[in-house]
């Protein structure tokens, strides 16, 4: 079974966040991969507008019965996603 792999651009914040969920949204709806892995690798400069994007595909990909996998947050996003109260909602993939 093959993975749809889907990247978090290296600038999120609320000024971008509105597009860049519209966009990987629009990735995983056309997508006809039932498994989703989102990259936060390249995630560099991003306030917690971040987190409101990985939801919005959490969403997106449930409401789809699909997968999602999140895969390489940077240490300050996991510290938004704890503060935020939301890091049992974006547990990160091995």
């Amino acid at each position: 079974m093959s993975i749809a792999l889907l990247t978090l651009p290296a600038d999120l914040r609320h000024s971008n966040a509105a597009a860049c969920l519209a966009q990987l949204q629009s990735q995983i709806r056309s997508s006809t991969d039932k498994q989703i892995e989102i990259q936060a690798g390249a995630l560099s400069d991003f306030d917690s507008s971040a987190l409101a994007v990985l939801l919005g595909c959490r969403r997106e990909a449930e409401s789809l019965s699909k997968s999602l996998q999140f895969k390489q947050f940077p240490a300050k996003l996991r510290e938004l996603a704890l503060l935020y109260g939301v890091s049992e909602l974006l547990v990160e993939s091995a």
